[in-house]
């Protein structure tokens, strides 16, 4: 039989889910949490078995034992209007925050060599999966997610783009990509269904067993990739990671725009529109992310700064 916190934990993230919530994460995390308190015997949510579990990753970043806690948070504030014995975790408690990682500054040379070591994997589905999931990411700024959740029908050769459906925050946009682009993703699905004919899943991208990718498979995956071609860490902040691929298509079209001398101030929320940002302020965090975008960004202010010193 369900505890009586297992079904209000259900309810919440039922409710979340229905205002637009992804909670991808979030609902793992809160459902370890229940098993924690009901291992325990814990009827509600306490300060103290709340920061108990929280900190369990003895050694872990302060900053992702501040986000366990936040997630633990939201969930009491709802679970405290039906139980008034209910704790709620003070927020200025485990709210040191982690630094943001320094975004990996992949060359092309790198990016080659990564989807060369793809191509040699020893399924001939995965190693065109991969290499195809790599030359993706590198040329659309794609979130690993959105590429994962690409239906075929998604790549429309037709108009040259992609379809992103219901990506984070709920949005949806259209991607558009270069006929190169497009000839590879053509040509992936041709072997893709050559490979596996029968496929389990409506997915673009496909895994060994026909299903959709699933992201821990692919973080290790892209794990091998960096060891077998040798790409470790530049600092203890700046490691190697997917996510990072989608910086790079960011700032070098930010990169280019300075170098046509366009007005970049007005192409901006362009750019947010074509990465799927919510808020214009994620996309300037690029302007801030490489010394070279910075170098660009200062010579183009030189004549306003001459001018106002004059």
């Amino acid at each position: 039989m369900m505890s009586s916190l297992r079904e209000v934990l259900e309810d919440y993230l039922r409710m979340r889910r229905a205002l637009g919530y992804k909670l991808n994460g979030p609902d793992r995390l809160l459902d370890r949490f229940v098993t924690y308190l009901e291992q325990r015997g814990a009827r509600t949510v306490t300060i103290e078995n709340a920061v108990a579990w929280a900190t369990q990753p003895t050694g872990a970043d302060p900053g992702y034992w501040g986000q366990r806690l936040s997630v633990v948070r939201q969930f009491a504030r709802h679970l405290q209007t039906l139980d008034p014995t209910c704790e709620v975790p003070p927020t200025l408690l485990l709210s040191c925050r982690s630094r943001r990682a320094v975004p990996y500054p992949y060359t092309p040379h790198e990016i080659s060599a990564l989807m060369r070591a793809a191509a040699r994997l020893p399924s001939p589905l995965m190693a065109a999966t991969y290499s195809t999931l790599l030359g993706l990411l590198a040329v659309s700024g794609l979130r690993i997610g959105e590429a994962v959740g690409l239906d075929r029908d998604d790549a429309d050769a037709r108009h040259g783009l992609v379809r992103v459906i219901d990506s984070k925050f709920g949005k949806s946009r259209e991607v558009p990509l270069h006929d190169s682009a497009m000839s590879a993703l053509d040509a992936y699905g041709q072997r893709r269904d050559h490979l596996c004919p029968q496929a389990a899943s409506e997915a673009f991208f496909l895994s060994t067993t026909g299903t959709r990718l699933h992201k821990p498979n692919i973080h290790r995956t892209f794990s091998r990739l960096k060891r077998e071609v040798g790409l470790g860490p530049r600092s203890q902040r700046c490691r190697p990671r997917l996510h990072d691929l989608r910086h790079r298509f960011a700032v070098n079209t930010l990169i280019d725009w300075y170098r046509e001398g366009v007005d970049v101030q007005a192409r901006l929320p362009l750019l947010s529109t074509y990465m799927g940002h919510v808020e214009p302020r994620d996309t300037y965090w690029y302007l801030s992310a490489t010394p070279e975008l910075l170098g660009l960004v200062a010579r183009r202010l030189e004549p306003t700064i001459a001018q106002a010193a004059g």
